[in-house]
């Protein structure tokens, strides 16, 4: 399997994003055992836009968005829930991509169904913030899904923020049943015709 490496996400978080879509989230439990799911939603946040963390400079507590490309950035949300970003770009530069919602294979459709579920699965907290994503320190992305199998990607504009919401910087997999929130009138797909995730192989 295909790791993501630092050239990956060394472009434009907008580019990044959707494709994330159907790329595997690693957490290795011990050395033959590790927890893995799906990415099926993507929203991208750049220093340009004024729902960035980095758009008003550089502070104490968003100077990993400023990071390296590749790392993780991980913030809390209203002092709450722990919300996993992956910094893009270049160095210098505010960008990152948020990872709304991951499925996985023989779980709850619904147990990583939005950021701070997601975060809690992988036991991703702040304590992991600016760390490199790589097999070395037991977290990190692979290539996995075929993305023209799992059906169509759709892209909307982000949710949870009060400032540049006209911005159709989110992405998520039509045919998922754990995407954290559907744009109007789409519908939940039933059961059957939903897209179910693979397990990991050739790790």
């Amino acid at each position: 399997m295909s790791v993501l490496t630092k050239e990956f996400f060394s472009k434009p978080s907008h580019i990044v994003a959707p494709n994330l879509i159907g790329c595997f989230l690693i957490k290795r439990l011990s050395k033959n055992n590790y927890l893995s799911g799906v990415i099926v939603e993507t929203e991208a946040y750049s220093q340009e836009e004024a729902s960035c963390h980095g758009f008003s400079g550089r502070t104490k507590r968003n100077e990993t968005l400023f990071g390296e490309p590749g790392n993780l950035y991980i913030y809390l949300s209203f002092g709450i829930h722990s919300c996993v970003n992956i910094v893009t770009d270049k160095k210098n530069w505010a960008s990152g991509v948020l990872i709304r919602s991951i499925a996985i294979k023989g779980e709850n459709e619904r147990i990583a169904s939005g950021p701070g579920l997601l975060a809690k699965r992988f036991g991703l907290n702040r304590n992991f913030d600016n760390l490199p994503l790589s097999p070395a320190n037991d977290f990190w992305l692979a290539k996995g899904e075929n993305i023209k199998k799992m059906g169509n990607i759709v892209q909307t504009t982000r949710i949870g923020i009060s400032q540049a919401k006209e911005i159709p910087w989110r992405w998520y997999l039509e045919n998922s049943r754990s995407v954290s929130k559907r744009a109007k009138g789409d519908h939940i797909p039933p059961k059957n015709k939903c897209w179910s995730p693979s397990s990991l192989e050739g790790l």
